[in-house]
């Protein structure tokens, strides 16, 4: 019987939900006193809106939907054939993690059925998100940074690889990524690595080519 996530956490029905993951450690803090925790949590969450309502303004203006499309679903296919991955995700930073773009297994293959949202702090897109650059993670378990995830425990993942969504104007709209409960060796890494990245590039000229509005 295939396991099927509940949106908008990705939390298998049979089970209880997991815990939600910690918040990342905020990067780029000032040297010196630690700023009171509710001043830094009240600027992390001023600086999210402001780039909410950035990314929010540039697909309005790009005209890119916010919603489910045949055509990232078509990129995320192709990637996760690509590189043998059983799913593939093009995913915007929206108040949730949406995934406009999804490849997966049939229904009845056996395998986690996933929605279409997720949690922002769920996954390592986030990470992905902070760095814009790819991250290559051949064996999650290989680091015990990016072993502890709720995609971890709740779909049992053992390899992800990502990209980042950036537009000329430097907003990062989102991420593709790839992801399988195998791991892959770390041979593999780099050609798996440019996969999303060339995948990322094929979203970014897609959206590049969208009816602006």
């Amino acid at each position: 019987m295939s396991q099927h996530f509940n949106a908008p956490y990705l939390t298998p029905s049979p089970t209880p939900p997991t815990l939600p993951l910690p918040r990342r450690n905020l990067r780029g803090a000032a040297r010196g006193p630690s700023a009171p925790a509710n001043t830094t949590v009240t600027g992390l969450q001023s600086q999210q809106a402001t780039e909410l309502a950035q990314r929010y303004e540039l697909l309005k203006h790009l005209g890119v939907p916010t919603a489910a499309s045949e055509a990232f679903d078509e990129l995320a296919r192709d990637m996760a054939t690509q590189a043998a991955f059983l799913y593939g995700f093009v995913n915007l930073f929206l108040e949730e993690q949406t995934f406009v773009g999804l490849h997966q297994p049939p229904v009845d293959s056996g395998y986690v059925i996933v929605g279409r949202t997720m949690s922002r702090d769920h996954g390592w897109c986030p990470e992905v998100m902070a760095r814009k650059k790819a991250l290559p993670l051949h064996d999650v378990h290989a680091s015990p940074r990016f072993s502890g995830n709720h995609v971890v425990d709740a779909v049992g993942i053992r390899s992800y690889f990502g990209a980042p969504l950036i537009h000329d104007s430097g907003t990062v709209l989102g991420t593709v990524c790839v992801i399988d409960p195998e791991k892959r060796s770390l041979d593999e890494a780099r050609r798996l690595r440019d996969i999303v990245i060339n995948a990322g590039a094929q979203v970014m000229e897609h959206i590049a080519h969208a009816p602006a509005r």
